[in-house]
């Protein structure tokens, strides 16, 4: 899906890691939420809250997913999940365009 239609965009930013990290919330009538969102270079660790899917739409970063030993690249078309009350690691190369979404 390249487009989202009839939803409510939540006008201020979220922002992370003193604006390396940045989304915006999407509310969707059904009531699911994603946050479209830009990573700089770097990295970072994030927690959950909830389910996440986290789709790469450009850029590419390593990935350390909660239980796992090794790092995964991902990239432009790629996407991984994340568990609920789970911490991840990100290692973002290049900047990166991503969307997530909670479940």
């Amino acid at each position: 899906m390249s487009q989202f239609e009839q939803v409510t965009v939540i006008k201020k930013a979220n922002v992370y890691f003193g604006g390396q990290v940045t989304s915006r919330t999407v509310l969707f009538a059904d009531g699911t939420k994603k946050t479209l969102g830009i990573m700089m270079p770097g990295e970072y660790e994030f927690g959950t809250d909830t389910n996440e899917l986290m789709e790469i739409l450009g850029g590419e970063m390593d990935v350390l997913l909660p239980g796992k030993t090794e790092w995964q690249t991902v990239k432009e078309g790629d996407d991984f999940h994340v568990p609920a009350k789970a911490k991840f690691q990100l290692k973002v190369k290049e900047t990166t365009d991503y969307c997530c979404s909670y479940y």
